[in-house]
């Protein structure tokens, strides 16, 4: 199964990236700020989750919460980084 199956059963459907794009931070290592391994991620009673916000081109916003089906941190970790990996093509 893949994270776009994911999203589809979660939200009902694939958001479109068509014009699209994802609202992230980045690492700043000159201002001294700390990237956080975790973000977009949160557990909720054991199973880590994925919530993101999708900016359209039509300047609408789409918050996306997926379930990463897993207990395990590191796991949660891959998974995230292939969902948003997958949204951002």
């Amino acid at each position: 199964m893949t994270y776009q199956d994911l999203l589809k059963e979660t939200v009902g459907g694939s958001p479109s990236a068509a014009g699209a794009f994802l609202a992230i931070r980045r690492r700043d290592s000159l201002r001294g700020i700390q990237s956080n391994p975790d973000h977009h991620l949160w557990n909720n009673r054991g199973t880590w989750w994925c919530h993101f916000t999708l900016h359209r081109a039509d300047y609408t916003a789409e918050r996306i919460r997926v379930s990463l089906r897993t207990r395990e941190l590191e796991v949660a970790r891959l998974r995230r980084d292939e969902l948003l990996g997958s949204l951002a093509r």
